[in-house]
């Protein structure tokens, strides 16, 4: 009987309820009624997530001139927005534990996830978008959906890997050929379980297959692009040998010079250990 992607979210609540706080904040950040003070409020009810943002903030991943002391600070300089995207991002970080080591280490998994932020984190300003975290959180869990692959059907999804090895195929392919669907997939779905934003769960479910993305191709474009430069940049993998082909459409539709590309992967290397010192050791505190 075929796989319902959606019958691999049920019953698992680790997988399927984000923390509670996460959910306040998320709630928080999308009501014009709440104010910065409230969203700060939230934010420091829970000491471990204030110490989190706070080490964040002051990090060389964002250098800014002066230290900032307190969440009424760091929402004040960061804004509610972002604060709100690094604390998604810290948050999932700590949630999936225990995937078998012959899928992948989490180590090389949040390496290659947090390159991948990173990357688009950096297309978004070299872009003049707006809210560039929004970018680099959607880089953060472009491959989510793996975890739930991995932790729910650790046997299919291991076939799948033996699938894509033999053949030399992608390993997303692999997962369409054996399951009907791949961890793209579910990824999206997970995100609109948790009632995150749409453009975000759009992203994710489409970064392989970006000309699919009909409310937000631009972003589901840029973050297919972050995704083959931290693969060809090596830093980590979710499970993947190979670097996937680029679709030119979706280059072209972010409108940047070929030339950027030189600039984007110096610009990746310069800030990687930076993110990965700061948000990919965040996974271990918890």
């Amino acid at each position: 009987m075929a796989l319902n992607p959606r019958d691999l979210l049920k019953g698992y609540v680790e997988i399927s309820s984000l923390p509670a706080v996460q959910v306040q904040l998320n709630e928080a950040i999308n009501n014009p009624k709440k104010s910065m003070s409230d969203i700060a409020k939230i934010i420091r009810e829970d000491a471990g997530l204030t110490a989190r943002l706070l080490r964040i903030v002051n990090s060389a991943f964002y250098s800014f001139p002066s230290k900032v002391e307190t969440i009424s600070q760091a929402v004040t300089i960061v804004g509610t927005q972002q604060l709100g995207a690094l604390s998604l991002a810290t948050s999932v970080m700590s949630m999936f534990k225990g995937i078998p080591g012959d899928f992948v280490s989490m180590d090389s998994f949040w390496r290659h996830s947090v390159a991948c932020g990173v990357a688009a984190r950096t297309l978004a300003t070299l872009r003049r978008e707006t809210n560039t975290e929004r970018f680099f959180v959607a880089g953060m869990l472009h491959d989510v959906g793996r975890l739930v692959l991995y932790t729910k059907i650790p046997d299919q999804s291991r076939e799948a890997l033996l699938h894509s090895n033999a053949e030399d195929r992608l390993l997303y392919e692999a997962e369409l050929d054996m399951l009907g669907f791949t961890h793209a997939v579910i990824g999206g779905l997970l995100l609109q379980t948790w009632k995150l934003p749409a453009s975000l769960e759009e992203v994710v479910m489409y970064h392989h297959n970006p000309r699919g993305a009909m409310r937000f191709p631009v972003e589901a474009a840029l973050i297919h692009v972050a995704d083959i430069v931290a693969h060809a940049m090596q830093y980590g993998s979710s499970g993947e040998r190979f670097v996937p082909p680029i679709d030119e459409e979706a280059w072209d539709r972010l409108g940047l010079p070929d030339t950027i590309l030189s600039s984007t992967i110096d610009l990746v290397e310069r800030q990687f250990e930076d993110a990965m010192n700061t948000i990919g050791t965040e996974k271990d505190h918890d």
